[in-house]
């Protein structure tokens, strides 16, 4: 089981398509929305949350699955990145504590505040 300062240092590198272990856990309404590499993981925003679908061991077969609900975020923030910073982040304040998400210059952050605000808000 990842900690959640591992959590917190993912980097979102691109996005790809879903997964069919977190395909086949949504709920009935449930819709993914988009979904990003990490190095070797998947993280994947639908209507009702974010989904963290963690590769672990060497051949990569055993998944864990971390989700964090919209109606648990209090509040969030995101950063877009500079001139000569190039990642952006994003900050979830939840029941559960902090969360802080890297992005690569090729994640869209203000894509992702426009599907999660239109979500929690």
């Amino acid at each position: 089981m990842a900690n959640v300062n591992e959590i917190m240092s993912w980097t979102f590198h691109e996005e790809t398509s879903v997964p069919p272990e977190v395909e086949e856990i949504l709920v009935a309404g449930e819709r993914a929305e988009v979904a990003y590499k990490t190095i070797r993981d998947i993280a994947v925003i639908t209507n009702k949350r974010l989904i963290i679908s963690d590769r672990q061991g060497l051949t990569g077969k055993k998944v864990e699955v971390y989700t964090i609900p919209f109606k648990s975020i209090i509040m969030y923030s995101s950063e877009n990145g500079g001139r000569l910073d190039f990642n952006s982040e994003l900050e979830l304040w939840t029941k559960a504590g902090k969360f802080k998400l890297n992005l690569n210059k090729k994640v869209d952050v203000r894509k992702l505040d426009r599907i999660i605000g239109s979500y929690i808000l």
